[in-house]
Parts: structure tokens; sequence; C-alpha cells
């Protein structure tokens, strides 16, 4: 019994003499239990919405206030023009536009029919198909309500759908951009921790640091082959998304390219980060799944909407690269609009880039203890 006590004890030694597995250990199922807890919510809230009313009359505006009122919904603006309709789009500002016919309440009147078109951004097909039902159902509520209390004969209002960039609401022009995000991530950053982990673990990484090659250029050599395929994984998911889903590359090839290897440096960083803070490769894999792989999938926007989570998990989306690549990657493929609609995104990622490559670097043991 003494002996089994004593390998237990040893094994408890080796768990606590890697502190950075000890803290990933313990903090994982707490990360996971609260973001899986708050994040995963198919409910939208607050939607920001814009209304386009040429009629501007009493039962558009009761139609505009139930809508509001609701808690699915935030009135952002009133356009004044049909020809906004697709800037405000562009700019990412709402996800649904309400048109109201003209003459709305003069036609309930006269003929029992009115128009309202409802324009969503079919490049979320989730989250617009959601919208359109919640206002459809909020239209026919006020219809019952109003048909009783108005006095007028029964009439009815018909609801239309348009929906931009994605009339068919094919799932890939979400999926495409998301996967292709992870699997960059994921070959960058959770391949090349694991690798410099692997050197370290087994010993070979002081070998090769005194060898007559620079400590830079041993670096390099590390993450250039992760490079490397990650512009083959690059292309194979695009050309599989082209040909195979039929998602088109609506904007720029070449700026979708310089776009993708911003990102990549960046999962390249990352992935130097996480190496130069562990010591072991599990602790590389699950610090990778742990600050990585979870924050790409649950807070990037990919499969849940940022907008309904709560507000610290809302800030710390905001740190995750996936988030702003996925959003820049709808905006130049599936959108087709050029650089200027994306400079916010390039600049976070630039900026990312540069931090965390400055704090790779310097953090990097050139010399093993």
């Amino acid at each position: 019994m003494r002996k089994f006590l004593v390998f237990t004890q040893k094994e408890f030694y080796h768990i606590f003499r890697d502190r950075w597995t000890m803290i990933i250990l313990l903090v994982l199922p707490i990360l996971m239990i609260l973001m899986f807890g708050f994040a995963i919510s198919t409910e939208i809230k607050s939607a920001r919405f814009a209304v386009y009313d040429p009629s501007h009359d009493l039962a558009t505006q009761k139609i505009t206030n139930k809508i509001q009122s609701s808690e699915y919904f935030t009135l952002e603006t009133y356009l004044s023009d049909p020809a906004q309709i697709e800037k405000v789009f562009q700019k990412g500002e709402i996800s649904l536009v309400v048109v109201y016919s003209e003459n709305f309440y003069q036609n309930i009147v006269q003929t029992g029919e009115a128009q309202i078109l409802l324009i969503a951004d079919g490049t979320d097909p989730n989250t617009a198909s959601t919208l359109v039902t919640y206002v459809s159902r909020l239209v026919a509520a006020y219809q019952v309500e109003q048909m009783g209390a108005s006095g007028l004969p029964p009439y009815q209002i018909q609801t239309e759908v348009k929906l931009l960039y994605n009339p068919t609401l094919k799932g890939a022009y979400t999926t495409v951009p998301g996967v292709m995000g992870l699997i960059l991530m994921l070959i960058c950053a959770m391949m090349t921790s694991v690798s410099i982990a692997r050197e370290k673990e087994f010993g070979t990484m002081e070998v090769i640091l005194v060898s007559p090659m620079p400590p830079l250029l041993i670096i390099l050599s590390k993450v250039i082959p992760y490079f490397t395929i990650s512009i083959v994984n690059y292309l194979t998911i695009l050309a599989l998304g082209v040909y195979a889903l039929d998602v088109p590359v609506v904007g720029s090839f070449m700026l979708l390219t310089m776009l993708s290897q911003l990102f990549i440096f960046v999962s390249l960083a990352l992935g130097l980060l996480i190496s130069s803070i562990v010591n072991t490769q599990i602790a590389a894999l699950l610090g990778s799944v742990m600050g990585l792989m979870l924050p790409a999938v649950l807070l990037s926007g990919l499969m849940f909407p940022i907008e309904n989570m709560p507000l610290f998990l809302q800030i710390l989306a905001q740190i995750v690269p996936a988030k702003w690549f996925i959003a820049a990657v709808k905006n130049v493929m599936i959108m087709g609009l050029g650089v200027e609609s994306i400079l916010r995104e390039l600049a976070v990622l630039g900026t990312m880039a540069v931090v965390l490559i400055a704090v790779s670097f310097k953090k990097f043991k050139i010399r093993l203890d």
C-alpha cells in the first residue's frame, strides 16, 4: 500500500510541477461552463433595424412602435431614400430594413390590402430568417389587434421578403468563411505551438539552439512550413466553396488572399506565444483549445450572435482574431465590397500581428534552463 501511495504522490508531483498545465486543467472547465452557458443562444435580441416609410401615417407608426417595443429589435434610423438601404447594410449598421408601401393606410381602407417589404442581410442565413419571422409575427399580431378595435372591414397586410447577398439562404455562405478561419487558426496556432513544445519536451530544442543558425532563423524555419500548409488549405477551402458549394467570390480575390495571409500571421504569432509560455505538448494543446479554438467557435459570431451575449463576453469577443477575420471575409467574398469596407478589420488584425509577434519573440527563450 505504501508503494502505491508513493507512486500516486509522484504522479501528483509531475502534474504540479508544470504550473501552466495545472492552470489550464483547473481553469478550462470554468471557462467552458461560462462560455457554453452564456454564449450558446440562438435567440436574437436587440437586433438593429431601419425603416423606410414613404406614407408616414398612423398605421405605419403603430407597426413600427410595435416592432421597436419588442425585446427583439432596436430602431436604429429612418431612411429617407431607398438608395440608402444597401448602404446601411454595407456599413454593418443594421440587420433588417422594414419598407412600407406608399399610401399604406389608404390602401387598407380602400382595397383591404397593404404591403410591407422586409429586407434582411442574407450573409447570415439563420439570423436573417429568424428576424423575418419575428417581424412577420409582430405584424400579424398588430393586424389581429386592430381589426377588432378600428371598426374597419377585414383586411390583409402582406409581408414580402428580400434577402440581400444570399437570396436562397444557403448555409454555406456562413460556414465557408467560418471554417476557413477555424482551419487556418488550427494549422497555424495549434500545430506551431505543439511543434515547438515537442522540441522542448524531448530535449531537442537545446541541440537546435546551439547550432550556428541565429535564433530568429530557427523560429522562422519552424513556422514557415505551417504558413505554407495554411496557404494551401486556404486555396483548397476557397476552391471547394466556389466549385462544390456554389459560394461565389464576389469581391477581389487578391484582397481576400491578402486578408487571409494577415490572419495567418496573427495565428502564427499566437502559436509562438503559447509555445514560449508552456514546455509540454499537452499544455500547448490544452492552451490552444482553451485560448483559441473555443473562443473562435463560440465568440466569433460564426454560430451564435455576439449581440445576445452578456457584456463581458461581448468585450472578450473583440480580442478574438477569428471574429474580425470572418466579418472581413463576408464583406469581401460574399458582399463584394472593397478594401474601404474592411479597414477596421485590417487595422485590428494588423495591430494584433505586430503586438503578438513582438511579445512572442521577447518571451521566446534562446537558452534553455
